[in-house]
Protein backbone atom coordinates (compact mmCIF):
# COMPACT_ATOMS: atom_id res chain seq x y z
CA UNK A 1 0.00 0.00 0.00
CA UNK A 2 1.24 3.43 -1.12
CA UNK A 3 0.73 6.07 1.58
CA UNK A 4 0.78 10.02 0.92
CA UNK A 5 1.55 12.92 3.71
CA UNK A 6 1.63 16.42 2.86
CA UNK A 7 4.49 17.26 4.01
CA UNK A 8 6.97 20.56 5.46
CA UNK A 9 9.79 18.29 5.04
CA UNK A 10 12.05 15.15 3.64
CA UNK A 11 12.19 13.27 6.56
CA UNK A 12 10.15 11.36 8.88
CA UNK A 13 10.64 14.28 11.52
CA UNK A 14 9.28 16.48 9.34
CA UNK A 15 5.66 17.77 10.49
CA UNK A 16 2.18 16.61 8.33
CA UNK A 17 1.56 19.98 6.62
CA UNK A 18 -2.40 20.66 6.66
CA UNK A 19 -2.53 22.49 3.21
CA UNK A 20 -2.92 19.69 0.80
CA UNK A 21 -2.46 22.26 -2.39
CA UNK A 22 0.31 24.23 -1.10
CA UNK A 23 2.62 21.87 0.61
CA UNK A 24 6.08 21.65 -0.30
CA UNK A 25 6.10 17.92 -0.26
CA UNK A 26 4.99 14.77 -0.55
CA UNK A 27 6.24 11.69 1.37
CA UNK A 28 5.15 8.46 -0.30
CA UNK A 29 5.20 5.63 2.13
CA UNK A 30 5.20 2.50 0.48
CA UNK A 31 4.19 -0.16 3.60
CA UNK A 32 4.99 -3.01 1.23
CA UNK A 33 8.47 -2.73 0.52
CA UNK A 34 9.01 -0.11 3.42
CA UNK A 35 10.15 2.28 0.45
CA UNK A 36 9.76 6.04 0.73
CA UNK A 37 9.94 8.39 -2.07
CA UNK A 38 9.96 12.37 -1.54
CA UNK A 39 8.33 14.24 -4.31
CA UNK A 40 8.08 18.24 -4.72
CA UNK A 41 4.15 18.74 -5.01
CA UNK A 42 3.74 20.48 -8.34
CA UNK A 43 0.94 22.45 -6.82
CA UNK A 44 3.06 24.19 -4.71
CA UNK A 45 3.88 26.54 -7.94
CA UNK A 46 0.26 26.75 -9.52
CA UNK A 47 -0.95 30.20 -9.42
CA UNK A 48 -4.78 28.29 -9.18
CA UNK A 49 -5.72 25.07 -9.06
CA UNK A 50 -3.19 24.03 -6.93
CA UNK A 51 -4.94 20.78 -5.18
CA UNK A 52 -6.07 19.98 -8.26
CA UNK A 53 -2.69 19.61 -9.45
CA UNK A 54 -1.80 17.97 -6.29
CA UNK A 55 -4.49 15.60 -6.32
CA UNK A 56 -3.12 14.62 -10.25
CA UNK A 57 0.18 14.33 -9.23
CA UNK A 58 -0.91 11.49 -6.37
CA UNK A 59 -2.84 9.62 -8.55
CA UNK A 60 -0.07 9.59 -11.04
CA UNK A 61 2.05 7.97 -8.69
CA UNK A 62 -0.83 5.13 -8.00
CA UNK A 63 -0.87 5.94 -4.01
CA UNK A 64 -3.46 4.41 -1.98
CA UNK A 65 -4.00 6.55 0.60
CA UNK A 66 -3.55 10.35 1.12
CA UNK A 67 -3.18 11.62 4.51
CA UNK A 68 -3.40 15.74 4.96
CA UNK A 69 -5.39 18.41 7.08
CA UNK A 70 -7.43 19.21 4.67
CA UNK A 71 -9.26 19.29 0.86
CA UNK A 72 -10.60 21.68 -1.30
CA UNK A 73 -13.81 20.88 -2.87
CA UNK A 74 -12.08 20.65 -6.75
CA UNK A 75 -9.10 18.05 -5.07
CA UNK A 76 -11.43 16.02 -3.00
CA UNK A 77 -13.74 15.22 -5.94
CA UNK A 78 -10.86 13.95 -8.02
CA UNK A 79 -9.25 12.00 -5.98
CA UNK A 80 -12.64 10.41 -4.68
CA UNK A 81 -13.45 9.39 -8.37
CA UNK A 82 -9.76 8.15 -8.74
CA UNK A 83 -11.05 5.58 -5.55
CA UNK A 84 -8.14 7.01 -2.96
CA UNK A 85 -9.27 7.20 0.16
CA UNK A 86 -8.20 10.51 2.19
CA UNK A 87 -7.49 10.96 5.80
CA UNK A 88 -7.14 13.93 8.29
CA UNK A 89 -4.11 14.57 10.40
CA UNK A 90 -3.02 17.66 12.81
CA UNK A 91 0.69 19.05 12.14
CA UNK A 92 2.46 16.32 13.81
CA UNK A 93 5.51 14.52 12.78
CA UNK A 94 5.42 11.86 9.83
CA UNK A 95 6.77 9.30 12.39
CA UNK A 96 3.66 10.34 14.13
CA UNK A 97 1.06 10.07 11.87
CA UNK A 98 2.17 6.83 10.09
CA UNK A 99 1.67 5.23 13.65
CA UNK A 100 -1.89 7.04 14.36
CA UNK A 101 -2.83 5.47 10.56
CA UNK A 102 -1.17 2.08 12.10
CA UNK A 103 -3.52 1.95 15.18
CA UNK A 104 -7.02 3.69 13.15
CA UNK A 105 -6.69 6.79 14.96
CA UNK A 106 -7.25 9.13 12.43
CA UNK A 107 -10.09 10.33 10.62
CA UNK A 108 -11.27 9.44 7.12
CA UNK A 109 -12.32 12.48 4.83
CA UNK A 110 -15.68 12.34 3.83
CA UNK A 111 -16.30 16.00 2.96
CA UNK A 112 -14.89 18.45 1.25
CA UNK A 113 -13.18 21.55 3.09
CA UNK A 114 -13.88 25.08 2.30
CA UNK A 115 -12.09 26.12 -1.51
CA UNK A 116 -9.53 28.09 -1.16
CA UNK A 117 -9.90 29.78 -4.96
CA UNK A 118 -5.97 30.21 -6.21
CA UNK A 119 -5.81 32.12 -2.03
CA UNK A 120 -1.98 32.52 -0.92
CA UNK A 121 -0.95 31.45 2.07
Amino acid sequence: MKIAISATGKNIESLLDARFGRCEYFQIHNSESEEVIVIENKGLTCSGGAGIAAAQQLIDEDVDIIITGNLGPNAFKIIEKAKIKTYRCEDISIQSVLEQFKNNEIEEITLAGPAHNGMSH
